[in-house]
């Protein structure tokens, strides 16, 4: 009788629609098709975001993809040393994102690792991982120094949430971040 109440109880609890769904930034269109739209969703990088560096200066770095034309240069920063593979997100999928979006190509910089350019002019944007790989320390200190530069920094998932049309809805569970680039834009 108990394991039988226990199983109908579990059962309702999975009737009801989450309170929040956390994916992978890869699967962003999927899962906002598959999840009603009233249920909060944000990806593990944006997490990372919120957690390691700075949501909001990530999340105020994206809008500068709005700015960017085919052709201007962009730094892909990944704090790992991984082996690529042949869908890699930061050398394919983000950059063919980023292109769609512009309607044109633009020249991609990939830097591994502990490497980050002394000279960030160049570049109209940064793209971070979601450093999984690094401390925070580390990360800061990249936002920093692009601050420093004037240059708009952001990370893999908040820069795929705003190619891909679902910004406000991956930034929807960090408010204070959503509120800091409604003002900005």
């Amino acid at each position: 009788m108990v394991k039988e109440r226990e199983l109908r109880e579990a059962l309702d609890r999975l009737k009801k629609p989450p309170a929040i769904v956390v994916t992978d930034s890869q699967a962003f269109l999927k899962v906002a098709g598959d999840t009603p739209p009233g249920v909060p969703m944000t990806s593990f990088s944006i997490l990372f975001a919120r957690f390691k560096g700075d949501l909001v200066a990530f999340a105020r770095g994206a809008l500068a993809i709005e700015k960017l034309r085919p052709g201007d240069r962009i730094l892909i920063a990944e704090s790992c040393s991984h082996h690529p593979i042949a869908e890699d997100i930061g050398r394919v999928k983000i950059p063919r994102w980023l292109t769609q979006y512009v309607g044109g190509k633009l020249e991609v910089t990939v830097q591994q690792g502990h490497d980050f350019p002394a000279d960030l002019g160049e570049y109209k944007l940064v793209v971070h991982c979601g450093s999984c790989m690094t401390n925070r320390r580390e990360v800061l200190s990249r936002i920093i120094r692009c601050n420093q530069a004037g240059v708009p920094i952001t990370n893999y998932g908040v820069a795929i949430a705003y190619s891909l049309g679902i910004f406000e809805r991956a930034l929807a569970p960090f408010p204070a971040a959503l509120e800091a680039c409604r003002r900005h834009a």
